[in-house]
């Protein structure tokens, strides 16, 4: 079940991936951000965790909406526009995580999307983010890195503490096994 949820999110970001290359293979504007983009996708991952904690995924992806619809009107990609891709990423995973612990017929009942449907989705708002300000597929590639090894921790540690807790103590627990 875990390789298919991965396969899925790889192909919500593949997807991504093939239309912002088709658009940067045009001029692709990759200039170094001029933020510290390690200490903005951590923020955003912070206010997006505390956002679903407090109010849930619906009142996430309002917050996502609402930044996507305000940060596209700018005339140059920035900051802001990097935090509406790296929420709408870390949320998106998320769920994707959870839901694919469910059986398709509890998902249907409850009225969510599937996993699949999830990414494909995820994988279209995140596309015409980057091709919109032709950003190269190596650019995206980074960003999704950094919210991997940055924001995602900080996001989880914040929606699922209790988990991050287990996780932490069972790799503390196996580290002090002798090998």
């Amino acid at each position: 079940m875990a390789s298919a949820v991965a396969g899925t999110l790889i192909a919500g970001w593949a997807s991504m991936a093939s239309a912002a290359g088709d658009a940067a293979d045009v001029k692709a504007e990759d200039a170094p951000p001029a933020w510290d983009q390690v200490a903005s996708i951590r923020a955003a991952a912070e206010r997006l965790g505390r956002l679903h904690r407090a109010k849930g995924a619906k009142a996430a992806y309002e917050l996502i909406d609402n930044c996507y619809r305000t940060h596209s009107l700018a005339s140059t990609y920035g900051e802001g526009y990097e935090t509406c891709i790296a929420q709408d990423y870390l949320e998106t995973r998320t769920l994707i995580q959870v839901y694919s612990r469910m059986p398709p017929e509890m998902l249907q009942k409850a009225g969510v999307p599937s996993p699949r449907q999830l990414a494909e989705s995820m994988g279209r708002r995140i596309s015409m983010a980057f091709s919109q300000y032709k950003k190269s597929q190596a650019y995206a590639d980074e960003v999704r890195r950094l919210v991997d090894t940055h924001g995602l921790p900080v996001f989880l540690s914040i929606v699922f503490p209790e988990a991050v807790r287990e996780m932490e103590q069972k790799n503390s627990n196996e580290k002090k096994r002798p090998q």
